[in-house]
């Protein structure tokens, strides 16, 4: 194969579509991560500690079944040559994922706690397992679809504005639909959340498909017999590349911040601002502008410096500040306007993870000599998802030192209770984000020079 690996160029229609692909992702995490714990521990009145122990328990097999999948998903299938890679794991794992998301807001009816406590570990067990076919296959396609650095950050920027409007319909949304002590309005928002999910998976479709070409290479690879190495050593491979250990953690402080927001937020808005669910509607809204005002801004200040590195850690600390100041606002008002800044400074995080994994993914392939980007992928998955376990030991510890009342209304929590779900919005996640921009300053070394090399060196190895 003559042909350099950045020849190929793709349409913004292409990206557009690939960007559908992350909407469905951002969407279905945001109606996750804003509901489901807030549903068992408030409306079913599942014990904080029972219901940060399932969480715990889907997060470690959250963590065990990502990087085992990535692993197995990386090598080919008789359909290999005609769908590629990637595409057709994409929708193995999307169509049912989505489906599976009903499952969670339907308990049998006037079930004790434990057959809850059962219910809540083995639907996000199984919500999370097709998740995970999904994400290490889709999220897999990027470093190898785009490979030239300008393209990957414009790319990662319009891509990144479509699943920004999936973040934010996420939110938008299913509380349209949630009436505060209604539980079968749950299960309708999980209806509705079907639906888009499904239609947005279908406008996927291009975006997702991979480049002849490059399905070629691989299978050509394949072919002159490349021993695929075992799980395990690929993990000690990985865990010795420092640059992707400091990503690694940086993301799992990111994602620590990320998920502790919102699954705050319907705690925020019934016992801080007291106001319904449909109420998370105009923050959400504030968010959306927010980030998308942002997004060609963190863009162009990437393509000026030129340094992926500088972009994520700025970013990072921005957040730091913006989400120190909304630990102090307990007015929903001043909230939607902060939340409004915040969303700026969270863009430049979405810019920048595709573009910054993708530079770690190339110094792996210098060291390698292989493409294995499920496995990376996948690996990243299994250390994020240390943020989960980090969020509920965070709202259980919280809510059983400060009296949180389990399955009750505003009205029987204690001040103290309050204190604790401000602390949980934002006091803790501004430590986390501090940490994750302290870890890239210190401990993230791909410069632009550093960046340079390595794409002078694929070239020289036709990968």
């Amino acid at each position: 194969m003559e042909k350099n690996s950045e020849e190929i160029l793709h349409s913004k229609t292409s990206i557009v579509s690939y960007g559908f692909g992350k909407f469905v992702w951002e969407f279905l995490n945001m109606a996750f991560g804003a509901f489901v714990y807030f549903y068992y521990e408030s409306e079913l009145g599942l014990a904080s500690w029972l219901t940060a122990f399932g969480y715990i328990i889907f997060a470690t097999w959250n963590a065990v079944n990502d990087p085992i999948l990535g692993y197995l998903i990386d090598r080919p299938f008789k359909f290999t040559k005609k769908w590629g890679r990637r595409f057709p794991f994409v929708f193995i794992g999307g169509v049912p994922w989505i489906i599976t998301y009903v499952l969670l807001f339907i308990p049998p009816e006037g079930a004790g706690m434990w057959i809850i406590f059962a219910w809540l570990v083995i639907t996000t067990c199984l919500y999370d397992t097709f998740a995970s076919i999904f994400n290490v296959s889709f999220y897999a396609i990027f470093p190898d679809k785009f490979r030239a650095m300008d393209e990957r950050r414009s790319a990662a920027g319009i891509s990144t504005l479509v699943s920004t409007f999936g973040v934010a319909l996420g939110a938008i949304i299913p509380p349209l639909f949630i009436v505060f002590g209604d539980r079968s309005t749950y299960a309708m928002q999980s209806g509705v959340v079907l639906i888009v999910c499904l239609i947005a998976l279908a406008l996927a479709i291009p975006g997702a498909r991979e480049d002849q070409f490059r399905i070629d290479c691989y299978l050509e690879a394949c072919e002159k017999g490349e021993e695929k190495a075992s799980f395990m050593k690929t993990l000690r491979v990985c865990l010795k590349q420092k640059n992707f250990v400091a990503f690694i953690f940086a993301y799992i402080f990111y994602r620590s911040l990320v998920m502790m927001i919102v699954a705050s937020l319907p705690y925020m808005v019934r016992f801080v601002f007291l106001m319904e669910a449909s109420s998370l509607t105009l923050i959400m809204a504030a968010f959306l502008i927010g980030s998308f005002v942002s997004i060609p801004i963190w863009i162009k200040f990437a393509q000026k410096t030129n340094d992926n590195r500088k972009t994520y850690m700025y970013a990072a600390f921005l957040m730091t500040i913006l989400t120190g100041i909304l630990f102090f606002v307990q007015d929903y008002y001043l909230a939607v306007l902060v939340i409004l800044f915040w969303g700026m400074g969270l863009g430049g995080f979405w810019v920048m993870i595709d573009p910054t994994l993708s530079d770690v993914i190339d110094e792996a392939v210098i060291t390698t000599e292989k493409r294995e980007e499920g496995v990376y992928i996948g690996i990243q998955t299994f250390f994020s998802r240390m943020a989960m376990i980090v969020q509920a030991v965070c709202f259980a510890i919280v809510h059983i030192l400060t009296g949180f009342v389990e399955g009750a209304g505003p009205e029987a929590q204690p001040e103290s209770a309050i204190l604790g779900i401000r602390m949980h919005f934002a006091l803790l996640p501004m430590v986390f984000i501090f940490i994750a921009g302290l870890i890239l300053w210190k401990f993230y070394k791909l410069t632009p020079d550093q960046v340079a090399i390595n794409k002078a060196k694929l070239a020289e190895m036709g990968l």
